[in-house]
This record gives C-alpha cells, structure tokens and sequence, in this order.
C-alpha cells in the first residue's frame, strides 16, 4: 500500500510530496496533465515573482481577510525560506527595486527541473496524464491513459487548484465532487483579474498601453501601481492588487498625477490662455502622456474646464466588472475553511488534506500566491506525516 498520495503536482503539491518523503515514507504525485507544474512555468514568463523582500507584517496584511488564518503557516515558511529554498534549487535569486523576489534566471523552469529530480531522488514517484474524478471511502478512482485505477493510500493531500486557467489544469472540477461528499465549499470567484471596459473607438490606438505612474483609489484601499489598457479594459499589477475591493463593489478612482498635488495642478491649469484646447491642457499643464489623456477624455468627456484639476486626481472608472474567471491569474474560494483542521486535514475524511490554492483565502499578485502555496503545502504534508505516524 503506498503511503501517501498527492493529487496535483504544482507547487502546494510538490511541497507536500517532498515533506511527507524526508518523513521515510512512500509517496506518489498524481497529475491530470502530461507534465508537472503548467501554472508555475506560466508564471515563469513573467519572470517568477517567487516572494517579497519586505517586513513581515507588511507581508501577512497583503493577504487581506485571510491573513490572520494564513498567519501560522507563512510564519513557518515565511519569504527568508521561500527564498533559501529556492537557492537550494539552484534558482539564485534577487531583489528588484520593489522588492519583488525573482530567480536569476528569471524562468521557473530550471526550478522546476531541479525539485522534480530531488523529489526522484528522494523516491517519490509521479504520475501524468491522471485525472482525479472521485472516492469511495480511502480509495482514490483516477482516469489515465490505461484506463480507470484505483489506488487506496494510508494518506492523501489534494493540491489541485482553483479554477482559472483551465488548459494549464486548474478546472476546479473537484468542488462539486467535494461538495457532493459533504465537505463544505465556497463559490469560486475571479482574483487578480482584468476588468471590463467598454472602450469607445478613439481607445484603440492605445490598446496594449501601459499607463504609469498612477495611483488607484478603491474603498480603502490608495496603491501606487501600473495599469494596462486592453481591448477588453483595465489590467495589469494596479489593477490585480485593487481587485477584490472592486470585485465586492467598490467604485474605482485613479489619480492619473500621483506625484503632482492638486493645488500645483490648479495653480497650472489657471495659468493657461482661455482659449487652450482640452488637449493642450491636458498635455502642457498636467504633462499627461497619450494614453493618459485617451483616458481622461473617456472617462471626463463632458466634464468642464474648471474641474480638470479635480478630475486629474480622481478620476472615476466605469466598468463592466471583472473578465471571465478563467481568465483570472488565480481564484478566491474553494475549500472552507471551517472544512478543515489546523492541520489542513478534511473534517469529513481522516487522513485527507488539502493545499494550495484549492482552499478559500487570496492574495495580490507579487510572490504572496507562491508563497502561500508552498507554506500550506508544508502545512498539509506535515499533517499527512503526523497521521501516517500514528495510524
């Protein structure tokens, strides 16, 4: 009988693989994709924010609602480890300017290489092309490409995501079996995602756009940040860190001179010869970029000259709200909390933990998503060994 199975070989599951095999015991990774890691390399190429480089309280507060629950296990694996980690992968890494933790490399992939050979090493065993798709009591039932098997381990660890980006393997098709099995569950909803504008035509010349610096003003939330205009509206890094103020119905502002106080801007704006263009204004006295101005004249078409300055600091954004959920770097929602022990072991199933981004918390983008996974995969393997010891 082997001793432990893990159910999905990203980051969470590949943690947890690796605690539970430095405990002595046998361990199989089963994933429903021909290769490990889809989502971790998609990462990759966008240079693998692995953590951040910042006082911890800083750190945990980023994870909002859920970081007094998230506390204990990123304590344990904190960004000092994560990243001592991952120089032991041979992944070197550095700080850039905002503190964001990259590989050298700037790829996950040699990362990847490196784990999945040190999980060989230490006898771990994997599985591709297996698709989870239920339980009778301990026995694990998977789809492969020989047809249906079962495998009934003394212990498991479910680290298979939430439900953006299906293709690279995060269907969250397992809620409902989850739900079906009495373990409680909560609705899935886009996290880090773009939202939906409806550009007029004068737009398209800035598709693809970044607009910087601005500052983003959403419930009480104020970040400094970047965002991008697409075809389909609003996203980039300002945008994600904003998101789930704006996804529960906060009204988004931005200030499009964050450098600049409101008085200078007046101060200039009156300055200007009464019969200059909204154009000239917009570039001569607030020194705003093309994209900028397309994107005040969007917004505050029909807004008259004398609150230019007011508007230049707080412009409102209509949106459509957020784009489709598998189009989200990741997701909020999945296994309740209250499902599941200190531990990260099932109520409803002893012996069965989950991880990873298949548990109901979320984070900004900037290394706390990775981070999070790894710790709470530590968490759940360290909860697998436990029971594997004393069972």
């Amino acid at each position: 009988m082997t001793d432990a199975v893990i159910i999905g070989a990203g980051p969470a599951g590949l943690m947890a693989a690796e605690t539970i095999a430095d405990a002595g015991f046998s361990v199989v990774v089963a994933d429903a994709k021909p290769t490990f890691g889809r989502k971790f390399l998609m990462a990759g190429k966008s240079g693998l924010n692995l953590t951040m480089d910042e006082p911890f309280e800083k750190f945990i507060a980023a994870y909002g609602a859920d970081a007094d629950w998230l506390r204990p296990m990123i304590t344990a694996f904190d960004p000092n480890t994560v990243i001592a980690f991952a120089n032991a992968l041979g992944g070197d890494v550095f700080t850039g300017s905002s503190g964001r933790v990259f590989p050298k490399t700037m790829k996950a992939s040699p990362m990847l290489r490196a784990w999945l050979a040190r999980l060989s090493d230490k006898g771990v065993a994997f599985r591709t092309n297996w698709k989870w798709d239920g339980w009778d009591d301990k026995n694990l039932h998977f789809d492969t490409p020989n047809g249906k098997q079962c495998i009934t381990p003394r212990a498991s660890v479910f680290a298979m995501g939430g439900a953006s980006w299906a293709r690279l393997g995060s269907t969250g098709h397992w809620a409902e079996i989850f739900a079906n099995s009495g373990i409680e569950t909560t609705s899935f909803k886009p996290a880090n995602m773009g939202f939906v504008v409806e550009w007029s035509k004068h737009m398209e010349p800035h598709f693809g756009q970044p607009i910087k610096p601005v500052r983003l003003n959403t419930g009480d939330q104020s970040v400094p940040g970047e965002i991008v205009i697409s075809r389909t509206g609003l996203e980039g890094g300002g945008i994600y860190a904003v998101s789930r103020t704006m996804r529960n119905g906060a009204n988004l502002t931005l200030d499009l001179c964050p450098d600049v106080s409101i008085e200078i801007l007046t101060k200039r704006l009156q300055k200007q010869p009464a019969k200059a263009s909204r154009s000239s204004i917009l570039r001569k006295a607030f020194s705003l970029s093309p994209a900028k101005s397309a994107l005040f004249n969007e917004f505050a078409k029909n807004a008259p000259r004398d609150q230019f300055a007011m508007l230049a600091k707080d412009l409102p954004i209509d949106h459509n709200g957020p784009r489709p959920m598998d189009e989200a770097i990741s997701t909020a929602g999945g296994v309740a909390k209250s499902a599941l022990s200190d531990e990260l072991m099932l109520h409803e199933k002893q012996g069965v933990f989950c991880a990873g981004e298949m548990l109901d918390w979320e984070a900004p983008t900037g290394g706390y998503l990775i981070t999070a996974c790894l710790a709470t995969g530590r968490v759940a393997g360290m909860g697998a060994v436990k029971f594997l010891s004393r069972a």
